[in-house]
């Protein structure tokens, strides 16, 4: 477990508050997790952004009648903290019953306080449902590798060492898998998710890539550092030209969290799945 998520609310019993309090948002330092992955802040190989999606977002005119809407945050990969997910829900949760002139002023604040907590500067979109409607759901990009005949027996920890490539070919190409999971490090809880690959290297075999997959399915860490650690893997086995690796992970608490890590500037759509 990360020794700052030990102090947060995650996996305790939690008063919502129902009038905006800002300090409910609880961060915890990246670089712990960095440390475990042999990168520093100064030596990040990735670019990229945590998108957070709130489908529970909602708050008061002036009048007292209430609003719904669903609310996009952009954290970018390289921030000092992430913010812990259930501080995250309540803070939301204590708008419920406070009151903002305009969407513009709730954007701001939003804006203000999860930039102050995630260290970096946080975009913030306020969606209406109709938006969000019209907008439906997508496929994830390239080749699904999932109905591959593997057999599997790893699932305790992730296992780079069943990655493998073809040393004397060069691609470029898009797989995805549905078969990803993980658990929560302070709750045990299940994270359910879909990855994507998208890379232009050594040519990377598929049925090692959904056995690799699979070896998370027991493995303890936040959405965040599993994508770090598939992306480093992959990095290090193919020797990309270009790599981007991210995944779609189902929500939880109102609450889904997509993170995208890329070798170069990426301004990837934030378009939910069949799952979200």
């Amino acid at each position: 477990m990360h020794p700052a998520a030990e102090h947060s609310p995650l996996g305790k019993s939690s008063e919502y508050i129902a009038t905006y309090t800002p300090s409910l948002l609880f961060p915890i330092p990246r670089a712990a997790k960095w440390a475990e992955l042999g990168v520093t802040a100064q030596t990040l190989p990735w670019q990229g952004v945590d998108y957070w999606n709130c489908f529970e977002l909602s708050w008061l005119l002036p009048s007292g009648k209430p609003v719904v809407a669903i609310g996009e945050f952009a954290i970018p990969a390289d921030s000092p903290n992430i913010i812990e997910s259930k501080s995250f829900k309540l803070y939301l949760n204590s708008l419920n019953q406070t009151v903002f002139a305009s969407t513009r002023e709730l954007q701001a604040c939003l804006e203000r306080d999860l930039s102050a907590a995630a260290g970096k500067s946080v975009t913030v979109r306020v969606r209406t449902l109709a938006d969000v409607e019209a907008q439906g759901v997508v496929a994830l990009p390239g080749h699904c590798i999932d109905d591959l005949d593997v057999s599997i027996s790893n699932y305790e920890q992730p296992r780079p060492e069943l990655l493998q490539c073809d040393p004397q070919r060069v691609v470029e190409e898009a797989v995805h898998s549905h078969l990803l999971k993980s658990n929560c490090p302070v709750t045990g809880q299940p994270d359910w998710g879909s990855v994507v690959v998208a890379y232009k290297g050594l040519a990377l075999d598929h049925a090692s890539l959904l056995s690799y997959l699979v070896s998370f399915r027991q493995h303890s860490d936040f959405h965040e550092q599993c994508v770090e650690r598939i992306y480093l893997d992959l990095l290090r086995l193919l020797k990309p030209e270009h790599l981007t690796v991210y995944a779609r992970y189902v929500r939880r608490g109102g609450l889904d969290i997509n993170p995208y890590r890329s070798t170069g500037a990426i301004s990837p759509d934030n378009q939910r799945l069949v799952r979200q």
